[in-house]
């Protein structure tokens, strides 16, 4: 069993990924406050289906979380070719020599 500390580049490929998401996040809840601090008529705004924008906007951004969320676990369970282990030696058992 590889574990990822065994790989410092696969930790920074995840961080990088995590960071790039995060950003992307921060920007769609920055335009929810923007919205929400200088054009607070407009978040008042009904939508189809009888919510106000606000409200809509909101379920949007838990939406986009797990969205992003899910994103993050497919690039992060993706392998680089320097990851693949070795073929393991087959001559002991897991209870060792004997």
């Amino acid at each position: 069993m590889h574990h990822h500390e065994d790989h410092p580049h696969i930790v920074s490929r995840n961080a990088r990924y995590g960071l790039v998401l995060f950003a992307v996040y921060v920007v769609l809840y920055g335009g929810f406050v923007f919205l929400a601090v200088f054009q607070t008529p407009l978040m008042g705004t009904v939508m189809p289906g009888g919510a106000n924008l606000a409200i809509a906007y909101g379920f949007a951004l838990i939406g986009a979380a797990l969205v992003l969320a899910l994103v993050y676990v497919v690039l992060c369970g993706k392998t680089s070719p320097h990851t693949h282990a070795a073929p393991s030696d087959t001559s002991t058992s897991e209870m060792g020599p004997r």
